[in-house]
């Protein structure tokens, strides 16, 4: 072969390489539990667009934003909008939201009751102590009947919120990945189904009762506003929104995580 030819050659090879000299490492922030199991299932499918995921895990709720904010990731999927919102009214981030994930309805659970009718009057129970969550656990037991709040409190309402409270029921506010660890001292806890897991409880079978699948809490990805049109974010999308994730997300999780696609 001809040097002509070999360097005709050797540039077709260097041609068949740009898939593997393009591949993007994308930081993604996630909560323990189905969050990271889901992008576990997502990073081969991402592969295959060029995306590298690192999945970072992160033990609350609050710095996720704060990391992405900072540069330190690239995206997050552990929250749902209104505790997004709340974030970026309290702090002033620049984060958007790209696509909707996965539901988890958050339960009411507890190791002394065996139903939700059978709290008794005077029963403490244990709820999320961050504006959205624990809004979100109030507006539940609203829902089951237990309590009344004021009318248009929106979606973060608090205990002074209470308008009717004929049990009397007593609430503790604590940090929503604790709920699991104070069921032994409280008569039940409002847990997000992502901790709930994490506990080795069952959302289908142990919790009391569970919020209505359907509402605003459908869980989401979001990047920095900087970044919302950029090529990766499309492709991270469509990696996640793929028959094969949401195949993963029914058997894995039964029916305690729900697809929103």
């Amino acid at each position: 072969m001809s040097l002509k030819k070999l360097g005709f050659a050797a540039l077709f090879a260097l041609a068949a390489l740009p898939a593997a000299a393009q591949t993007q490492t994308i930081r993604i922030g996630v909560t323990p539990g189905p969050h990271a199991q889901i992008l576990e299932a997502v990073k081969p499918i991402a592969a295959q667009k060029g995306l590298d995921l690192k999945i970072v895990e992160f033990s609350d709720y609050v710095v996720p934003n704060a990391a992405l904010a900072a540069g330190e990731l690239e995206a997050n999927s552990f929250q749902h909008q209104p505790y997004l919102d709340n974030q970026k009214a309290d702090r002033g981030y620049k984060i958007e939201t790209v696509a909707s994930t996965v539901n988890f309805p958050i339960g009411v659970y507890s190791k002394k009751h065996k139903a939700f009718d059978a709290l008794p009057n005077g029963a403490t129970i244990a709820i999320p102590n961050d504006p959205t969550n624990g809004g979100r656990a109030l507006l539940l037991l609203q829902d089951k009947g237990l309590l009344k709040l004021k009318d248009g409190v929106g979606f973060k309402p608090t205990v002074i919120d209470i308008t009717e409270n004929a049990k009397k029921l007593k609430f503790v506010e604590i940090d929503a990945a604790q709920a699991p660890r104070v069921l032994d001292d409280v008569d039940a806890a409002v847990i997000n189904t992502n901790y709930a897991t994490q506990a080795g409880l069952d959302p289908v079978k142990d919790a009391l009762t569970r919020e209505n699948p359907k509402g605003p809490y459908v869980n989401i990805i979001a990047v920095r506003a900087e970044d919302k049109d950029k090529p990766w974010v499309k492709a991270l999308v469509e990696s996640y929104h793929t028959p094969e994730v949401k195949k993963f997300v029914d058997e894995t999780f039964k029916g305690a995580v729900l697809t929103s696609w």
